[in-house]
């Protein structure tokens, strides 16, 4: 226990824990994303896919603390790592050059907040209260209703394609930087692992930006 906890107050061991949270939470989000495309399907396998989710109370409960857990532990590790590199260095370098640098990485100190943020109110605007942001009322049994009314809205749609973009650009460096961290990096496959982490998070964006876009523009109605 005692080498666990000095680990876990290491550098390295806390990369390794934000590493960790991430790749659960990659995993959810990439699941998230599949089941949510259900809705191209029509409001009869969107709403059956809603009511099986919730008729599990022990698993829906188990996934939400792994989740709520998960989240907390990536927040609090990025905010130490964070902390650790300024006062390694309050004053930064005058130029930069890195050719493993690139704008998500850079990014990162910003998507993080504003996906926190964006969870934040995404839990708020179709779980739980359920928020009718617009002139329609919120169901608890209707799910697509929920989804084609939210999105209808214009500034709703937009605040969930930006932050997908945010999304985007955070699975990307944090996809490339996992394996690195865990101790899985060779300059042959490198390459390729880039590749890997810029295709899936191309897919997850491209699948959660085009479902409000189609609700937007009357291809989901």
């Amino acid at each position: 226990m005692q080498k666990a906890l000095t680990l876990f107050s290491t550098t390295i061991g806390k990369k390794a824990a934000l590493a960790v949270s991430g790749l659960i939470l990659f995993g959810f989000v990439l699941q998230h994303m599949v089941a949510n495309l259900q809705v191209f399907l029509g409001p009869e396998a969107f709403n059956h896919y809603c009511i099986a989710v919730k008729s599990i109370p022990p698993l829906v409960w188990t996934v939400r603390i792994t989740l709520l857990l998960a989240v907390i532990v990536h927040v609090v590790m990025m905010f130490q790592l964070y902390d650790r590199s300024f006062a390694a260095r309050p004053t930064p370098y005058k130029q930069v050059k890195s050719a493993a640098t690139s704008y998500a990485s850079a990014a990162m100190k910003y998507t993080g907040p504003m996906l926190l943020g964006y969870i934040i109110f995404h839990l708020l605007h179709l779980t739980a209260p359920g928020l009718a942001l617009g002139d329609y009322e919120f169901s608890a049994t209707e799910c697509y209703l929920n989804f084609v009314n939210g999105f209808q809205i214009p500034w709703v749609t937009l605040v969930y394609v930006i932050s997908n973009l945010c999304l985007g650009m955070h699975l990307y460096h944090g996809g490339w930087s996992l394996f690195r961290t865990l101790g899985f990096n060779n300059p042959r496959y490198n390459l390729m692992r880039k590749r890997v982490a810029q295709g899936v998070a191309i897919v997850i964006t491209t699948g959660n930006v085009v479902m409000p876009l189609a609700v937007l523009f009357g291809i989901i109605s």
